[in-house]
């Protein structure tokens, strides 16, 4: 699966509840960020679903040089490490000892998205970074997806490989699926940080109208135009967005400093590309997950949960803003939130700044937490 997947515009709007700000504050990096708002090409906006499929970049040229003072994890071809669920075969990294905690990446992104975090982590804890069925050097199993599988993916995940009371780390998809996970798994996971997390809450006030029953006309003849059609559009634009001129272009309208933007990351969203199921499992994204997220509600997931959260946001993102974040702290009081000068991806934009964040309310906020654990 490629982590240059095109959002289309509907789908994206469902998924990341894009929230229009015009607040900014200055920046915390030595770095001056770069905010154009040049109107898009139609050709281009069909690309500028990157920045919600889980990643955020930063230099003008590619460069393989990591950021400086902040260590990096190695970028392996072959990956590190392999894990059977379900009869498929998911990628995972591990690194560190201590107390563990659990890396999810955004729609797209892979393990690898998580390079300047994993080494820093792991000085404290054992840190562990999961490919998501479908994505990075995971399978790209032809399944029906849903954000349920990925639930139980990384709730068997925490059950069978970590096998200890966790912290489930998540940015835009992987953050909904954090929550979700949490939710499901009360007495393992010990608390969830969201990095500009996906997801949305339910609107009282508006209900999906449904009709009453399929006439002929839409169940024979307009149904599979409409599949038809969308296998065209969407095949088109996975070919066009898997190729590595347009990784790079888009990736470098998207991150709000272009400074990261280098061989590593390209490589690690277009290797994943070369599967031959890659194109299916997109078309599949794109029809079924991306276009059917109302049913799942931050609201409802968040009611069901008890442990500490911590909001991790970049509050220049485009898709996501700070309003977001502020609204799930009101809604669940026992959040500490962070607001930082970065986009979609603030792990791979600003990462000594998020690894500070982490590790700081690693050792407070949690630890309470696992000290109830124990004594139960």
């Amino acid at each position: 699966m490629s982590s240059s997947c095109a959002v289309l515009p509907s789908a994206r709007t469902e998924l990341f509840n894009p929230v229009h700000e015009s607040r900014f504050i200055a920046s915390t990096r030595p770095f001056q960020c770069n905010r154009s708002k040049s109107v898009m090409s139609r050709r281009g906006f069909a690309f500028r679903g990157v920045a919600a499929s889980g990643l955020s970049v930063v230099g003008s040229s590619l460069t393989t040089q990591p950021v400086e003072g902040v260590e990096r994890l190695p970028f392996k071809p072959e990956g590190y490490n392999f894990w059977t669920w379900r009869g498929h075969k998911i990628h995972y990294v591990v690194q560190g000892e201590g107390s563990p905690v659990v890396l999810i990446h955004g729609f797209g992104a892979s393990a690898f998205h998580w390079r300047y975090n994993i080494p820093e982590l792991a000085k404290k804890h054992k840190v562990y970074a999961i490919d998501l069925l479908g994505f990075g050097w995971s399978e790209k199993a032809l399944i029906e997806y849903d954000a349920l599988v990925w639930r139980d993916q990384v709730v068997d995940f925490v059950k069978e490989i970590v096998k200890e009371p966790t912290v489930l780390v998540g940015n835009s998809l992987g953050g909904f699926t954090a929550l979700v996970a949490a939710a499901g798994l009360p007495e393992q996971v010990i608390g969830v940080a969201l990095l500009n997390s996906a997801g949305q809450f339910g609107n009282p006030n508006t209900e999906a109208e449904k009709s009453e029953e399929e006439t002929a006309l839409q169940r024979f003849i307009l149904k599979p135009l409409k599949e038809i059609f969308q296998r065209v559009i969407l095949g088109f634009l996975f070919w066009q967005a898997k190729q590595p001129a347009r990784v790079e272009s888009v990736l470098k309208s998207v991150y709000k400093n272009t400074s990261n933007v280098d061989d590593y990351l390209v490589e690690s969203i277009t290797m994943p590309a070369a599967d031959p199921n890659a194109g299916e499992v997109y078309y599949r994204l794109m029809t079924q997950f991306m276009t059917n997220q109302t049913k799942y509600t931050l609201d409802s997931v968040l009611s069901k949960m008890s442990c500490p959260v911590l909001l991790v946001w970049g509050d220049l993102d485009p898709w996501v803003g700070p309003a977001k974040a502020n609204r799930i702290k009101e809604f669940y009081p026992n959040t500490t939130l962070v607001n930082l000068q970065a986009g979609h991806c603030p792990h791979d934009e600003v990462p000594e700044l998020v690894n500070r964040a982490l590790l700081d309310w690693l050792s407070t906020s949690t630890s309470e937490a696992e000290a109830s654990l124990q004594t139960v």
